[in-house]
C-alpha cells in the first residue's frame, strides 16, 4: 500500500507585479518548489475583475505544497502585504506521496 503524509497546499492569488515577492518568500521559507498559473477573471467583495495586461493588474495564482512549519513561516512573511496589496492566501491539508519532497 502506498503511504501518504499530510502537507499544506498553499495558494496565493496576486497581481503579476508581486509574483517575485511571493516566490521569493516561498524560497526564503525553505519550500522547494512553486508553480505560477495565469488567472483570467474572477469576482470578490469589490465586484468582478478581468485580466488587464495594459494596466499591469493581471493576476496569477501561485501554488506550492509545504510542511506545516514552512507554510506558517510563509504566511507570517506575507501577512503584512495581504491586505495592503489585496493578496488572497489560502491553505489546507492535502495528502501527498513522497512527503520527504515537501
Amino acid at each position: 500500500m502506498i503511504e501518504t503524509v499530510i502537507r499544506k497546499r498553499i495558494e496565493v492569488l496576486t497581481d503579476t507585479a508581486l509574483v517575485n515577492r511571493v516566490t521569493s518568500a516561498i524560497d526564503e521559507a525553505g519550500i522547494t518548489g512553486w508553480t505560477v498559473t495565469p488567472v483570467q477573471s474572477g469576482k470578490g467583495r469589490e465586484g468582478r475583475w478581468r485580466e488587464e495586461r495594459v494596466m499591469g493588474t493581471d493576476k496569477v495564482l501561485v501554488l506550492t505544497i509545504a510542511s506545516q512549519e514552512k507554510a506558517m513561516a510563509l504566511a507570517e512573511d506575507l501577512a503584512p502585504i495581504l491586505s495592503t496589496h489585496g493578496l488572497l492566501l489560502t491553505m489546507w491539508d492535502v495528502e501527498v506521496i513522497r512527503g520527504d519532497r515537501f
